[in-house]
């Protein structure tokens, strides 16, 4: 589970939103509170709110979100639980609170608002309101055996590990069966393989790489392998092309029909492969011998 907290000023229209039949809302927890409405609850929050005009952020916005598995198996009874739960360990059982639940998504989640001004007129103290509001979801999720942001995260990261080591295997089976001999081609084949690759053209008409779309992930070249950057692909791709990649008499090449100019760096470190391969061909077939 994931949470999130922040101060805000906003307490009618962020009230409204949670209360929003367009999500599907229905309100799971409320604490000293008696209206019906968020007209009537923002109403109540103002009436506490009035005793401290110097704090401008008078009202506390958390979201919780399980995740989409533990959602599904989360009763009205154990979401009014979590909320309740997190209040407690932030400590603000005292404080006028509700909170509701969206159903609108297949990821459910929890809209928590506090009023941040308690009945002494104190404002709650909010530094560091984020991190804390982690931290104190984390904990719930561990009370309740739901799966902790560590694990989201864990999660996360072993997903990006998986598509990040298929769309490497896809870019070698490309580039050592196909051999393209320049991007377009490397384009169109790692296509075949339900690989998209992204061109990053800047303002000035300049490559400056490519990202990688597959199966919902959109990496960076170099995210994905440094192999896959655009100044080693550009490499690899020249070796495959006798006349080199770049347009003849220039640091461009050929993309997705119309030139566009490769990065100084790049564009004179292939030259120098032209010169070095040009070279090299000649000796090896005795030309000026």
């Amino acid at each position: 589970m994931i949470g999130k907290g922040k101060s805000i000023s906003h307490t009618k229209a962020s009230i409204g939103y949670g209360w929003s039949q367009e999500k599907s809302a229905e309100v799971i927890h409320s604490q000293h509170l008696a209206g019906r409405t968020p007209w009537e609850i923002t109403g109540e929050f103002k009436i506490i709110q009035e005793q401290n005009r110097r704090c401008k952020n008078n009202t506390l916005s958390f979201v919780l979100s399980p995740t989409i598995e533990d959602g599904k198996n989360l009763s009205q009874e154990k979401l009014k639980e979590l909320t309740q739960r997190f209040v407690k360990l932030m400590d603000l059982k005292n404080n006028q609170a509700i909170a509701f639940v969206h159903r609108d998504k297949e990821h459910i989640h929890i809209h928590l608002y506090v009023n941040r001004i308690g009945f002494d007129g104190k404002a709650y103290k909010d530094n560091f309101i984020g991190k804390r509001s982690q931290l104190a979801a984390q904990e719930v999720a561990k009370e309740m055996g739901l799966t902790t942001v560590i694990e989201v995260q864990q999660e996360k990261s072993n997903e990006i590990k998986r598509i990040r080591n298929q769309i490497k295997q896809i870019h070698n089976k490309a580039m050592g069966e196909n051999k393209p001999k320049d991007f377009d081609q490397y384009i169109k084949y790692m296509k075949r393989y339900k690989v998209k690759v992204i061109p990053y053209i800047n303002k000035s008409n300049k490559l400056q790489g490519f990202r990688f779309e597959y199966q919902g992930q959109n990496l960076k070249g170099s995210e994905v392998h440094r192999s896959m950057s655009i100044n080693n692909l550009a490499i690899q791709l020249s070796k495959n092309n006798e006349r080199g990649i770049l347009l003849k008499g220039t640091n461009a090449v050929q993309l997705m029909g119309k030139a566009v100019e490769l990065g100084a760096n790049i564009a004179l470190h292939l030259a120098k492969k032209i010169v070095k391969k040009t070279i090299k061909k000649g000796l090896e077939t005795g030309i000026g011998i």
